[in-house]
């Protein structure tokens, strides 16, 4: 059995331990409660609501040290910027997390934010940095045998292959990323239709539209990635290239049933305008034109594009116009009319979008620069009050450093003070010794008769009252304590000798009986020297006379 005390302690430290597991446990917790929340809102674009969350676990998981939940945070906040095209400060936050990734996680973590970043640089049209990603998403995914992961970097890669133009070496990432998907019908899909388009875009029209529509059938779930619009694009650009109008535009038809992104409608207008310029049918041309048209505007003002596509649209507008003029002579004055008046709207829209934008970047750096601002004056103040907290310890370093020198230097005073008092009073019983031993000799018959011997023992007598031994003494106390005697006099020119003798045991700090005997007087006679010396020194009797040399 342990002591009691022993007992209580080990409880004690049993309850610490288990209280700081606990707290540990329990932000973790909230900070993965967080993350999902924030998650949840990223889905449903609530962007606003999502950062508000994800910076919360940001900062909880920095102030507890949780790596895995801070890279989370970094990751989705990127995201989140990443879908508002923020591209710079989702790149800025990807970084962040991959830096915390390969010091700190595993290779996983590491693989997610390099293909995210990827991804990025690929919607920026930097296919450079894009592909070299992309390659190190592969490359650490076959290292690690995570084979769905480097399956669909391989699939990336094949994407941007065909962006590149170069189809064969598409065909080769496509075909590698088979085998390693094979288990998820979803992503062999997303191969599969690569390697449709490809051939599609080498002039197969046959073999491409063949594998797009084998997939269509034996497919269950191709919403994925939507690629079920993917595969119906690739047949309908097949018979397109065939020259077969009537079937590709019913697979476009079927296309807008699916309700497409507005990217993708942009490329069915395309194909519908092209379908009904080759029939010759230029009211439908028309119409479609100015659904493509519309359609653009969309996508140029939710992407915040500058006047240049404004410029653009109202560029393709006046070709359009100029074209329809050329070739369809029976137009309508009221078109016309429509069409300028389509056309003053659009340039008014986007005028008023691009200034809106330019309030709204000029607001931003404002708030940039106040931030800034904000910054350096924290960082300024900061520096000075960590300069100010270096010269106060500087001070108190140097202050104590003198007060230990100070009380070294008085210690040794007073070591050499405590010498020169036990010499002064060994000489002082010395010479009582000998003077009593004489006394004791001149009573004794034998020498009283002898003249010369009694006349002997009074020169001893009176050498022994001589002060043969103050000036030595003197000598050794000023060397101690320099600068006492001249401050002594100084400050009190009317002290005697005997006075300064007087004064120099009590600042020996001598009792009143040793310096009654050095100066062979009475200890009466001594206090009443102390209220003479006093007297002289114009202070008051109840003087604490040791106190006041300390202090001179």
């Amino acid at each position: 059995m342990y002591p009691k005390n022993l007992q209580k302690i080990l409880l004690i430290v049993l309850l610490v331990l288990q209280a700081n597991f606990s707290f540990a446990q329990a932000s973790k917790a909230k900070c993965d409660s967080l993350i999902e929340a924030g998650k949840k809102a990223l889905d449903k674009n609530q962007h606003t609501h999502s950062l508000e969350l994800l910076f919360q676990a940001l900062d909880l998981a920095k102030n507890n040290g949780l790596d895995k939940q801070e890279f989370l945070a970094l990751n989705n906040i990127g995201t989140n910027y990443y879908r508002l095209s923020e591209f710079g400060e989702a790149l800025n936050y990807y970084l962040e997390g991959y830096t915390i990734a390969i010091k700190k996680l595993t290779p996983n973590e590491e693989i997610l934010v390099l293909n995210n970043i990827a991804i990025l640089y690929f919607e920026e049209k930097k296919y450079d940095q894009a592909k070299d990603y992309f390659t190190r998403v592969y490359t650490a995914s076959k290292e690690n045998k995570e084979n769905l992961t480097a399956g669909v970097a391989a699939i990336n890669l094949g994407t941007l292959s065909v962006e590149k133009n170069d189809l064969e070496l598409a065909k080769n990432y496509y075909e590698e990323a088979l085998p390693l998907v094979s288990e998820r019908p979803e992503y062999i899909v997303l191969a599969k239709g690569g390697l449709a388009n490809c051939e599609l875009l080498l002039g197969n029209t046959n073999k491409a539209r063949k594998t797009a529509q084998y997939l269509i059938d034996t497919t269950k779930d191709l919403e994925f990635y939507h690629a079920d619009v993917e595969l119906l694009l690739i047949i309908a650009k097949s018979y397109l290239q065939e020259n077969k109008l009537d079937v590709a535009e019913e697979y476009i038809q079927k296309i807008t049933t699916k309700k497409p992104k507005l990217e993708t409608k942009i490329k069915l207008y395309k194909l519908l305008t092209e379908i009904n310029i080759k029939r010759k049918t230029l009211d439908r041309a028309l119409q479609y034109k100015d659904s493509l048209f519309e359609a653009t505007a969309k996508l140029n003002a939710s992407k915040n594009e500058k006047l240049f596509e404004n410029s653009k649209i109202k560029f393709e507008l006046q070709q359009y116009k100029n074209q329809s003029m050329l070739n369809e002579a029976k137009l309508v004055s009221e078109r016309k009319i429509f069409y300028f008046v389509l056309l003053f709207i659009i340039v008014i829209v986007l005028f008023a979008l691009w200034t809106v934008r330019n309030l709204s970047l000029k607001l931003k750096q404002k708030k940039l620069i106040a931030e800034r601002n904000e910054q350096i004056l924290a960082l300024e103040l900061e520096k000075e009050k960590r300069e100010s907290l270096l010269l106060e310890k500087q001070f108190n370093e140097n202050q104590a450093v003198s007060l230990l020198q100070q009380e070294k230097l008085k210690n040794e005073v007073e070591i050499k003070n405590r010498k020169l008092s036990a010499k002064a009073l060994y000489l002082s019983g010395k010479n009582e010794m000998i003077e009593e031993i004489l006394s004791e000799l001149s009573v004794l018959p034998q020498v009283s008769k002898d003249n010369t011997l009694v006349s002997h023992i009074h020169s001893l007598k009176n050498q022994l009252k001589a002060d043969n031994e103050w000036d030595n003494f003197i000598t050794h106390f000023e060397e101690v304590n320099q600068g006492f005697l001249d401050a002594l006099k100084s400050k009190h020119p009317a002290l005697t000798i005997n006075d300064i003798r007087y004064i120099s045991y009590i600042y020996m700090s001598l009792s009143t009986k040793e310096i009654a005997s050095m100066l062979s007087i009475t200890q009466d006679s001594c206090r009443k020297r102390k209220e003479r010396v006093l007297a002289k020194m114009n202070l008051p009797k109840e003087t604490n006379l040791y106190d006041y040399l300390t202090s001179l």
